[in-house]
């Protein structure tokens, strides 16, 4: 192989043990790409995964900057050679892709590649996805030095438990479908049941007020009063059971993720300036990730609404086994010793009971005139 035998087994054994560990697909997905580009020392690496209407499902790049990803524009379709070894299933290695018959060109702001290898990641007869590398970090005398037969044997490696882990991820969530799905159900009979009651009653409680009233206004009047007291308690379980359930984007995309999109969302509805940085923090059980959303929300909410804050900062990092999220703003603050007022009017209470709910703490710092710095810390699983 290219590496030396112990330093090669070792990478190698170093990038299978990191594709175990995770069970989230996208997080699988990232493993793979950077395992296989540093194993084979190439200065971009890519991994598709296609779906059923000629283009890729997901698509993750490494080598690639955040703003350079994203002014190459939409993914790419399934044509040229990523066509071939998704439907022809077999590998690629060229000394250089531009001059191949099938290279159909690629974006302005696409970087320029080279020499080129690419292999179908199979599950049995089925192409799950496609793995490639460009431009081989290595002397290039006269044109270059590209991908060679032992850098394809080691890729075919990477690429066959990489199609374990994928799949093992794939079943994991799907998997987490069918117990959330079977949660969800659970929840919306409770729901029927529960509320289907206390709207009987409070039918039946609003008919008796309504013959009441003509001749027996003061019964009438604590019919009624049982009829506001009934309406609260359908309310309250309402909200009970909908606050159960999980938010359906952390399922399909994950805390980072879901965490991000909203700033994003937030920050090009509001003249505040409103970013999100995350370091490290892998996947967490569902109710922590759900409680970090929650905080994190009611956070935003308050700098925005409340604080007229210009600039909103969200982070989220690990923090030994689990995660710390601090949200921070340049708003009008207050006066954190005023817990019982300030507590209610900005969700606080409820905020440390999310926190309470799943092992972590809450902890509030501001100030008249000083901001606000909300941070909340959870234990992983």
């Amino acid at each position: 192989m290219s590496h030396g035998p112990r330093s090669g087994l070792a990478a190698v054994s170093s990038a299978l043990l990191a594709m175990s560990r995770h069970l989230e697909v996208r997080d699988v997905l990232k493993t793979i790409v950077a395992s296989a580009r540093e194993l084979l020392g190439a200065q971009y690496a890519a991994l598709g995964v296609p779906d059923d209407h000629g283009g890729f499902a997901q698509f993750v790049v490494d080598g690639v900057s955040d703003e350079q990803w994203r002014a190459i524009g939409p993914l790419p379709r399934q044509h040229g050679i990523l066509a071939s070894m998704l439907h022809e299933a077999r590998a690629e290695r060229l000394a250089d892709v531009r001059e191949d018959p099938r290279f159909e060109g690629w974006p302005s702001a696409h970087p320029e590649m080279s020499d080129f290898l690419g292999l179908p990641i199979r599950d049995g007869d089925e192409v799950i996805g496609a793995l490639f590398l460009a431009n081989k970090d290595c002397p290039k005398p006269d044109g270059g030095c590209g991908f060679t037969e032992d850098d394809e044997e080691l890729l075919s490696i990477l690429a066959q438990h990489a199609a374990i882990a994928l799949t093992n991820a794939r079943l994991y969530e799907r998997s987490r479908e069918l117990t959330i799905a079977e949660e969800r159900s659970r929840l919306a009979h409770e729901l029927h049941d529960a509320v289907s009651q206390k709207l009987f009653s409070l039918r039946l409680t609003a008919q008796a007020a309504a013959a009441l009233v003509d001749r027996d206004p003061s019964r009438a009047k604590g019919e009624l009063q049982q009829v506001a007291a009934l309406a609260a308690e359908a309310a309250d379980e309402l909200r009970a059971a909908v606050v159960e359930l999980r938010p359906a984007a952390l399922d399909e995309d994950g805390l980072v993720a879901t965490l991000r999109t909203q700033v994003h969302v937030l920050d090009r509805a509001h003249t505040a300036h409103v970013t999100f940085r995350s370091h490290g923090v892998r996947a967490l059980p569902a109710a922590q990730e759900e409680a970090l959303l929650r905080v994190a929300q009611e956070a935003l909410h308050n700098a925005l609404r409340h604080a007229d804050a210009t600039r909103v900062d969200v982070t989220l990092d690990k923090h030994g086994q689990g995660a710390v999220l601090r949200v921070s703003d340049d708003g009008h603050g207050f006066d954190t010793r005023v817990v019982r007022r300030a507590g209610r009017h900005l969700g606080l209470v409820s905020m440390r009971d999310r926190a309470s709910g799943v092992g972590g703490a809450l902890t509030v710092e501001s100030a008249p005139g000083k901001g606000t710095v909300i941070e909340m810390e959870v234990p992983g699983g």
